[in-house]
């Protein structure tokens, strides 16, 4: 059986899990077993930290449309309330943007739902 040389391979392989862990501190950016415990850890917190974004996201917008409706009369909760009763389709993300960057809008919006 002719014998398999691997080192092309196993250097890229290597480079690869290396090039990811670029600016990490410490060995785990020059030592290949290190590199890659790190960047098992690294990954799930990249997962974890984009889920606890949109969280944090949200309680962001949720000021913000307080703070709008409450100027116009109406906090946040009854303000949620009658946007679903009335059925319109302005999410918080929206709404938020709405509220702080176009506040006659807003208003407006708070006037044609107090009817």
């Amino acid at each position: 059986m002719a014998r398999v040389k691997r080192g092309t391979i196993a250097a890229k392989k290597r480079r690869k899990v290396l090039k990811y862990t670029k600016g990490f501190r410490w060995g785990r950016k020059s030592k290949e077993r290190a590199a890659k415990e790190a960047l098992l850890h690294a990954w799930s917190h990249a997962f974890r930290g984009r889920k606890e974004e949109k969280r944090v996201n949200r309680t962001g917008w949720q000021a913000k449309i307080n703070a709008a409706g409450r100027m116009e009369g109406l906090p946040y909760r009854e303000l949620i309330h009658i946007l679903k009763t009335n059925d319109v389709k302005l999410d918080r993300k929206i709404l938020a943007d709405i509220a702080e960057n176009e506040p006659a809008v807003f208003k407006k919006i708070v006037a044609s739902l107090k009817k």
